[in-house]
């Protein structure tokens, strides 16, 4: 909490060293090849102009960021004393290409799933079609309830997913309908501006055997309420619960 006091009122404060020892405010581990800078944003910021003061330094740092206003590359509007993940532009220093506000990454996201009717997929699609038109309309809406799914972003970097079924039941090969499985995030990152994110299942493990999976998905939209995904075979939409 001391630490956490100290940083806030060095980004309140518009002086342009707000440390006098020369030591970095804090230390931050990046992982071998990542050159994403973390820091927190200071009083200064505006649409064109971001005022940055790194955890590895005691100076403040002032970032062009109008290519990435136009390229919609700022992921949740810094505000002053926010932990900010930036990618420097290499050819120009002065240039921060992309933005994210890890404040507002880190929340409990939410999205919506709709059910498919078991063992349907070997069926072609004219039997499919028939069988759903024959299921009365009160059965398809009780089957056909969407659930909730959520992802949680924690601050120690730790991961949590709810939703779906996490262990096969007799009720469940009885049901009519199967809901879509959920990845059990544990754990997450950011590298290079991409968000990494790990995968055990109850036992530690993945399905497959000895390693847990890891998933790399591009945040193609992240605000207050919502936060946009893009992994390698799908784009996820989810919503901010309260």
């Amino acid at each position: 909490m001391t630490i956490a006091m100290v940083l806030l009122m060095a980004c309140g404060s518009k002086q342009e060293s707000p440390m006098t020892d020369g030591a970095p405010i804090a230390s931050h581990q990046n992982m071998p090849g990542d050159s994403t800078r973390y820091g927190l944003a200071c009083d200064g910021c505006t649409d064109s102009i971001l005022v940055f003061l790194p955890y590895n330094s005691n100076r403040l740092d002032t970032f062009d960021i109008i290519t990435a206003q136009q390229q919609h590359r700022i992921m949740g509007r810094p505000h002053i004393g926010d932990e900010l993940a930036i990618m420097v532009n290499p050819a120009d220093t002065a240039e921060a290409l992309m933005v994210i506000n890890m404040e507002t990454l880190r929340n409990t996201w939410c999205y919506k799933v709709t059910p498919t009717l078991r063992n349907v997929q070997n069926m072609p699609e004219r039997m499919r079609r028939r069988m759903m038109e024959r299921i009365p309309d009160s059965l398809r809406q009780q089957w056909m309830t969407p659930r909730e799914y959520s992802l949680r972003l924690k601050r120690d970097m730790t991961a949590v997913a709810m939703g779906g079924v996490r262990r096969q039941t007799t009720t469940d090969d009885m049901s009519p309908v199967e809901y879509p499985p959920i990845r059990r995030y544990t754990e997450w990152r950011l590298f290079n501006g991409r968000l990494i994110l790990k995968a055990d299942t109850i036992a530690g493990f993945t399905k497959e055997g000895d390693k847990p999976f890891v998933d790399t998905a591009d945040i193609q939209l992240l605000r207050h309420d919502t936060l946009v995904l893009r992994f390698a075979d799908h784009e996820q939409s989810y919503y901010r619960k309260p």
